[in-house]
């Protein structure tokens, strides 16, 4: 099979893939409850006589295609995501959410369907030696998802050498690919902090311990963590992202505040310093305010961190049906994904690929996690392409 022979195929395929992404999109459900897809994954993958297991965290679904010589190459895996987010859709296009307040917003409904085109492509054609795995996950956006599915016992049942994954990018044209070797997304983390101090009558503050004063103190002593005791040369977020007081009287001094946010990093070693710092201020500014603390300290998302020859296979796969000029290098990006969680666990490399359009107004060309995204279906047949001829180029055959 030529390369174009094998494009005009995958062009046909992604041309049903449509229909399936965009099934997905009317149905998104939040994680663990992603059952429409995985009954949509599972349905395509019986038609078309894939072996696959159910269950793995709940809706998880894995898939195994045998090469022509299935043990005497490489296991490669690729994944996708099935969850969507709790995000009310302003798209207004015909396949837009039926579920108010939900909505794929992130792409993942593309990224589903593109993974299922993949299976249907190699499972119709098999130019390959050794096995390759499917990986159809469920809880990406924050609840853990790819650790689940290892918890239970995918690495074991269903092992692969490599593993490769993508996500689409608004933010760079239609068809650019992106990757960098080393460190691509950070370490997500959640903080939460409660303080409970003593209310009262806005007129006697005396007679009070101010949890708002206390608060506003503690936002601006934990931005200094970043400012003042971290490597300008190192990249760290901390965001506050919610501070809630108060009943809205203008005359009363609440009893208690809650804050929370998110704290980015790459370095292993740098996550652990600032969940340390954070936990000693919040202490000492409750100490020094008179006030009782709680402090919940989450780790959400691995840092995404890329084995250097498997970037070089993504690379070569990319030249070869694009061109140099639609391959860029990534700079490391603060976003989270956890597919760094299986990066940890076994070689692989995650890709960056463009769904943006010229018109900054277009809904391909809105940010992640807005409510007037949608998925760039041009992208499938791109992304499947280039699936295709990492499964064939890793698993060759003689």
């Amino acid at each position: 099979m030529t390369l174009m022979e094998r494009r005009a195929r995958i062009r046909a395929i992604a041309e049903e893939a449509k229909a399936w992404r965009r099934e997905l999109h009317r149905h998104p459900q939040t994680m663990y409850e992603e059952t429409f897809a995985a009954g949509l994954v599972v349905e395509r993958l019986t038609e078309w006589g894939i072996p696959h297991e159910t269950g793995f965290a709940g809706t998880g679904v894995v898939a195994t295609i045998d090469g022509q010589s299935p043990e005497m190459g490489p296991v490669i895996a690729f994944r996708a995501e099935m969850d969507a987010l709790d995000i009310a859709e302003e798209t207004d296009v015909p396949w837009s959410s039926i579920y108010p307040g939900k909505m794929h917003a992130c792409g993942h409904d593309g990224h589903t369907a593109t993974l299922l085109a993949l299976a249907k492509y190699l499972s119709e054609t098999r130019r390959f030696q050794g096995k390759v795995r499917l990986v159809f996950q469920p809880a990406e956006e924050g609840g853990r998802g790819a650790m689940r599915m290892m918890e239970d016992g995918l690495l074991e049942k269903y092992p692969f050498d490599e593993i490769y994954g993508w996500h689409n990018y608004p933010y760079a044209p239609l068809g650019q690919f992106s990757i960098c070797p080393g460190y691509m997304m950070a370490a997500a983390d959640f903080f939460e902090v409660r303080l409970t101090g003593k209310g009262g009558h806005a007129a006697m503050p005396q007679v009070c311990t101010d949890v708002i004063v206390a608060g506003s103190q503690l936002v601006s002593a934990l931005q200094s963590l970043v400012s003042r005791e971290m490597d300008p040369q190192d990249a760290v977020v901390l965001s506050v992202t919610t501070f809630q007081a108060g009943t809205g009287a203008c005359n009363v001094l609440p009893a208690s505040a809650m804050l929370n946010g998110t704290v980015r990093t790459f370095k292993p070693e740098l996550r652990d310093r600032m969940e340390a710092r954070m936990r000693e201020m919040v202490q000492h500014v409750a100490e020094m305010f008179r006030m009782q603390h709680e402090f919940v300290y989450k780790r959400l998302i691995d840092a995404t961190f890329n084995h250097a020859e498997s970037v070089e296979y993504c690379r070569e796969s990319v030249v070869k049906l694009y061109g140099d000029d639609k391959l860029k290098t990534q700079q490391p990006v603060t976003g989270g994904e956890d597919f760094g969680s299986f990066l940890e666990q076994r070689k692989g490399a995650f890709m960056f690929v463009g769904q943006g359009e010229g018109d900054r107004a277009s809904m391909h060309s809105q940010g992640l996690h807005t409510s007037r995204f949608d998925f760039n279906d041009a992208v499938i047949p791109l992304a499947v392409e280039y699936f295709a001829d990492l499964a064939e180029t890793r698993g060759a055959m003689d």
